[in-house]
């Protein structure tokens, strides 16, 4: 079998051998070795492992005999569930759902592959999904399961009935330690990249300090709209772009430095009224290593 598709822009300026691990859900020994066979290509060429990508290259890859139905995805943990919704810890480099430009693995078919039912309602690449995060954020995300949950969840969303927390670490300090940036947000023409622009879509991040490091910040984020990147952008914005984000103006070398592989951004919190029973529900995801890892180099130097 052989997979083609531009490399998603939450990769660019990844490794090639990470890259193509999270896109296909082989191991990175695995991909190494497909590498060194010369079995992956890069705009028509065969590069090194270590070839950075960037966004909108075309990436072909043999898979062979590989087995590429949806598996489990082994880190991605349950820590909620009942007959009407799952909330999973999503790890990095796993995507919601099947899309455009996106073949790896996801949420629901690691849910559907493990066993877990999700509710029929969406379109079918997309059932139960009543929230999304990026294939480069890890934390908490909400999948119904019941027809139920679903419709009541996405009315929550929709009304800001959901409060979710985000942790994020951006280069340098803000101005004001607590903030709002209230700045509408577009779709670039031609790319699949968002910015403040006018005319486009009312978008609100509250923000403020938790730690402050040499050239870095900790920030706790909170959403009152959910537009695509909206974190990412409006924090690029401000001048203060996130930890290991190069689409939207992270210095590369800073993040190579501190060994961080991705955007330094974390989903921490969730909370809401269960959508049947209407009792609250509280759930928080603690770091994961890599972003730990980040912290402790922070916070020595």
């Amino acid at each position: 079998m052989i997979r083609e598709l531009p490399v998603p822009e939450s990769l660019a300026g990844m490794r090639l051998d990470a890259a193509v691990a999270r896109l296909t859900g082989l191991s990175r020994t695995k991909v190494v070795e497909m590498a060194a066979q010369g079995l992956i290509e890069v705009e028509g060429e065969v590069v090194a492992k270590s070839a950075r990508l960037e966004a909108g290259q075309w990436l072909r890859v043999e898979l062979g005999d590989q087995d590429t139905r949806p598996a489990p995805v082994v880190d991605l943990a349950v820590v909620y569930e009942d007959d009407d919704l799952v909330v999973v810890d999503k790890p990095v480099g796993v995507a919601a759902h099947k899309g455009p430009g996106w073949d790896g693995p996801t949420v629901i078919g690691s849910l559907e592959a493990s066993g877990h039912k999700v509710a029929a309602s969406g379109p079918p690449e997309r059932h139960g999904v009543v929230q999304r995060l990026d294939v480069g954020t890890s934390g908490l995300m909400m999948v119904a399961k019941s027809e139920v949950a679903y419709s009541v969840l996405k009315q929550m969303f929709r009304h800001r009935q959901v409060e979710k927390d985000y942790h994020g670490v951006v280069q340098g300090l803000p101005h004001d330690l607590i903030g709002t940036i209230d700045a509408p947000i577009g779709r670039v023409p031609g790319a699949f990249k968002f910015a403040v622009v006018a005319g486009g879509k009312p978008a609100v991040t509250h923000y403020e300090l938790i730690e402050a490091f040499a050239g870095a910040s900790l920030l706790r984020v909170g959403l009152e709209t959910g537009r695509t990147h909206q974190i990412r952008v409006h924090l690029s914005a401000i001048g203060h772009p996130l930890l290991g984000d190069p689409f939207y103006g992270g210095q590369s070398a800073l993040a190579a430095r501190l060994g961080l592989e991705r955007q330094w951004l974390h989903a921490v919190g969730l909370r809401f009224s269960h959508p049947v029973t209407g009792l609250p529900v509280r759930l928080e995801a603690q770091y994961p290593k890599d972003l730990e890892a980040t912290l402790a180099l922070l916070r020595e130097s």
